[in-house]
């Protein structure tokens, strides 16, 4: 093709190759074995023009790639880069990777447990650490030149969110950004933000996926296509998919039989015919087991898969049908590799402990090629599962959500069980955000062809809903930012608090809070242009009309509250008149449908309580019981009387009446008429209005007429336009109200921190008090609470295992509901600091309310959960694993995650802590070395 181009075009072409030669992206390009896609290439580019960047792709399209060219950029310049991650998992990973590529030597590990040679030029870390490190001014900062912050969109988690926030407002100007984030609706505007704080940021934005992905429902033996022609391959195309109408008629037929019990009262049976033809269609129309849908999957083709099921008990479950119903997905082969990978990973596990964490039928499913991911699970345990499945001898996995978020373990296929998940309060149906994440998995990069999603079928299962999840392939990022306590004192400590406020309205809660704010000060700005225009219209040559208008409006509204006051004393003085009706009275009923003459049979019951009849409850009065002149008996409410009613007559009502017999009710309807019909009601004399005699109704009407406007011949033309103006004035008004609400609430919270910390003296002005600066040790959900407990001595005294039973309240949440059996708590000291925390929390609570710190809105104390002390305890008393699960009735994964974030804050104590005259610091680092012992201390790299 060279020889086509003219020597001109020959030179350019020449120049440009050489000119990317000499760029750090060409060698880096040849560290792959396949070519960059375009965005990759567009945001390395960038990168190494100086901006800043925000990746936003779909889960499996590579956007990592961008974060290793920061390495590499890193270590071309001598320069460090640190590469942050939301999990340890995805840290231990990262780390792995790295390492594999430039050495274990340039290459460190920072999580909440381990510190692997933390000087390294490339470290790995959570985004905790790197907060932490900005807060305390470490050394390690120096040199650093790149801040990867993978899964940025993570920022969006009401737990730990803020911590995204604090990261990218707080990282020195020098140190470029690379964000890398799912594909989110809003990535402009989150680009925007990242502009505003960080400088000059190139948003990329890629929608493709790498590999098409294909939409399934499996109904039983059959696998519906969601879509009747994905001639858009995955989302690469822009034509117009149409969900597929044999899966809709399907949805039509199954949801819309139901049995109606009404056919069998009335006498009608369905045919038999009809029944046998239900019977065929049914037995084609189930929902395919799991052993069932594996099966099937391997059959086609479609393995290895992961099947998303939102319990840890039902993968757990999954995972024993599959042995039950003989499925082997390994050859012998295999199988034999299975075995050498599991025992050379828990060659450190002691057999006594091994039998306790179900190891042998653990294995027995991987050799099989089965297996379970949750976070229940040994970390150790879900490691291997992981590094089996992308070796291909785990075939199919049965998880849940937790394994979408950022683990690398791509599949051929993912199926979902059912599209509704427990949220933590109810049971909700997944976003379409969700559902993205999750069937990110599915297609292998370079190794599959497509990808597969599989939707099992359930009764009322809504195809077009399930499209539109499909459809929806982005979802907005919301910030979850909210100040602490801690990150309080840190900023007053580094810029004092008009610094610190200024900084947190630099916030992406607050760039979105203002934005949201923009389109409302724009209707704001066109109601005052209307305004302007509705003042010149009731302009009145002979005064003031806006102040003739006012008067006019306060003499409407005067007369329109006594009008109210008069109906609710006529209703009163109704209900007073129906209280005093007796059985056998005989009444006019004024109003209604059942107006007219009538008998009153029973007087019906006071306000708010249940009358009985037909198990109605009535909180309007009286509901009188009445036979009408018509022969109707029914049951009259208080606004078929809006006048009193008397009685005009009395009657006796006959034992043997009985209101179900027409006879009966004929009968009686008949004496009625004879007895009362000639009666004539009186009628009811209004009272005289209470507007004639209002003084201020006087006044205003004397003003009103005393007005230079009264006189205007266009009096009534400049009173519409007034009217006009009134209602856009009180529009416009409850707009400017909404936007003070929006506006600087951020700033106003972190006011309300600021001033319950002076009320505990951590704060004095821009001072930090010796109590400020151990509170700027205590990172946490209850950190406040650490700090009080410190102060309090609260654990003075205590023996290693008691600090650890304390502390585990600090940091443990129950999966349990609130009113679960209490727990089982060590005695003595321990059993008393518990106590002693829980009566701090309680003053602090009751403070958060007096200063207005709302939890509800993620600011503020919890109630410390005191549900894990007792196995802290235990564990770090020296028990053994099988004695502490059982007594905890906890998974062994949910012991290790505790015990890691007991030792964690451990740690914390220990450095917030007094050095003099205090054993907490002591007991806290002895503590920690009870606890990091078996399980807990080989569970993982981090």
């Amino acid at each position: 093709m060279t020889e086509d181009l003219t020597p001109a075009e020959a030179y350019a072409a020449a120049r440009a190759r050489n000119a990317e030669r000499a760029t750090a992206l060409a060698p880096f390009r040849e560290m792959y074995d396949f070519d960059l896609d375009p965005f990759q290439i567009e945001a390395c580019k960038a990168l190494e023009a100086g901006k800043g960047v925000l990746v936003a792709a779909p889960t499996g399209s590579g956007k990592t790639i961008v974060g290793e060219f920061a390495v590499h950029l890193a270590l071309t310049q001598g320069r460090k880069c640190f590469y942050t991650t939301p999990i340890k998992a995805l840290s231990n990973q990262k780390y792995a990777d790295l390492v594999k590529r430039y050495g274990a030597g340039k290459v460190g590990l920072l999580t909440g447990d381990n510190s692997v040679n933390g000087d390294a030029p490339i470290v790995v870390m959570t985004t905790e650490v790197l907060r932490n490190m900005l807060y305390a001014g470490s050394q390690a900062l120096s040199g650093l030149g790149y801040v990867v912050m993978d899964e940025v969109h993570y920022l969006s988690d009401r737990f730990r969110g803020a911590v995204w926030e604090e990261v990218i407002i707080h990282l020195p100007e020098s140190v470029t950004l690379v964000s890398l984030s799912a594909t989110v609706s809003n990535a402009e505007e989150f680009g925007d933000w990242l502009d505003t704080v960080r400088g000059d940021t190139e948003v990329i934005v890629s929608e493709s996926r790498p590999v098409p992905l294909w939409q399934h429902v499996l109904a039983g033996r059959r696998m519906y296509d969601l879509f009747e022609e994905e001639t858009d391959h995955g989302g690469r195309g822009a034509s117009r998919r149409e969900v597929n109408p044999d899966l809709l008629r399907l949805a039509r037929t199954e949801n819309t039989r139901t049995y109606n019990p009404r056919d069998r009262r009335r006498g009608k049976m369905v045919r038999e015919a009809d029944r046998e033809r239900e019977r065929r269609q049914r037995s084609r129309i189930w929902t395919p087991g799991r052993p069932e849908v594996i099966d099937r999957l391997d059959a086609e083709g479609l393995l290895p898969a992961i099947t998303f099921i939102f319990s840890r008990a039902g993968c757990e479950a999954a995972v024993q049908q599959c042995l039950y119903a003989g499925l082997r997905l390994n050859d012998d082969d295999a199988r034999q590799r299975v075995r050498e990978i599991v025992e050379e990973r828990t060659a450190s596990i002691p057999g006594e402990d091994l039998h306790v964490l179900g190891y042998y039928e653990w294995l027995e499913a991987l050799e099989r090629g089965i297996a379970a991911h949750h976070a229940g699970m040994l970390p150790t345990f879900k490691e291997v599962v992981e590094e089996l499945f992308v070796r291909g001898l785990v075939k199919a996995v049965f998880a849940t959500e937790t394994l979408a978020l950022g683990i690398n373990m791509p599949a051929r296929s993912v199926v979902l069980e059912k599209l509704v998940k427990w949220n933590g309060e109810q049971h909700a149906d997944i976003t379409p955000g969700e559902y993205t994440q999750l069937t990110g998995r599915a297609g292998r990069r370079g190794i599959d062809v497509e990808g597969h999603a599989v939707v099992l079928w359930q009764r009322g299962l809504d195809p077009g809903h399930l499209a539109g999840l499909a459809g929806t392939r982005t979802y907005p990022l919301r910030s979850s930012f909210r100040p602490s306590y801690n990150m309080a004192v840190n900023l007053v400590d580094q810029f004092g608090r008009h610094r610190s406020r200024e900084l947190l309205e630099t916030s992406f809660a607050q760039f979105q809070a203002d934005r949201s704010v923009v389109g409302i000060s724009r209707q704001v700005q066109k109601n005052e242009e209307g305004l302007t225009g509705y003042r010149e219209g009731m302009t009145c040559h002979l005064g003031d009309f806006e102040e003739y208008a006012l008067l006019r409006r306060d003499l409407k509204d005067r007369e329109t509250e006594l009008s109210k006051q008069g109906a609710a004393q006529r209703r009163a003085q109704a209900a007073s008149s129906l209280e005093k009706l007796k059985p056998g009275d005989v009444i006019h009923v004024p109003t209604g449908k059942f107006a007219g003459l009538a008998l009153v049979l029973d007087p019906g019951i006071p306000a708010g309580r249940t009358n009985g009849h037909r198990g109605f409850e009535h909180h309007d009065g009286p509901r009188p019981l009445v036979l009408t002149a018509e022969r109707q008996v029914k049951r009259l409410a208080s606004i078929d009387f809006p006048v009193p009613v008397e009685a005009l007559e009395r009657m006796k009502i006959p034992k043997s009446f009985n209101p179900r017999s027409p006879q009966s009710r004929r009968d009686l309807a008949s004496a009625l008429r004879s007895k009362a019909g000639h009666v004539n009601p009186e009628r009811h004399r209004k009272n005289r209005a209470a507007a004639a005699d209002d003084r201020e109704i006087s006044r205003l009407r004397t003003a009103i007429r005393a007005h230079p406007c009264h006189g205007c011949d266009e009096r009534e033309d400049h009173a519409r336009w007034a009217e006009r103006y009134h209602r856009l004035q009180r529009d416009t008004r409850q707009l400017e109200r909404r936007i003070e609400g929006r506006t600087n609430t951020i700033a106003r919270t972190f006011d309300r921190i600021v001033a319950l910390l002076t009320e505990l003296d951590y704060l004095r002005g821009d001072e930090v008090t010796d109590n400020g600066k151990r509170l700027a040790r205590l990172y946490g959900e209850l950190d406040l609470l650490a700090s009080e407990c410190l102060r309090d001595r609260v654990w003075e005294g205590l023996t290693p295992p008691e600090l650890a039973a304390c502390v585990s309240a600090l940091v443990y949440e129950s999966r349990q509901a609130d009113d679960a059996v209490a727990p089982k708590l060590p005695t003595g000291n321990a059993k008393a600091a518990l106590g002693e925390m829980v009566r701090i929390w309680g003053r602090l609570d009751a403070l958060e309310e007096e200063f207005k710190i709302n939890q509800a809105e993620g600011v503020g104390q919890r109630e410390p959960d005191l549900g894990f002390a007792w196995a802290a305890y235990q564990w770090a008393s020296d028990k053994t694993l099988d004695q502490v699960l059982r007594e905890a009735e906890m998974p062994a994964g949910d012991f290790v995650r505790w015990c890691k974030q007991v030792i964690d804050v451990l740690g914390q104590i220990a450095a917030a802590a007094p050095k003099e005259n205090s054993t907490v610091a002591k007991n806290a680092r002895k503590a920690v070395e009870s606890l990091l012992r078996g399980v807990v201390a080989y569970s993982s790299v981090g």
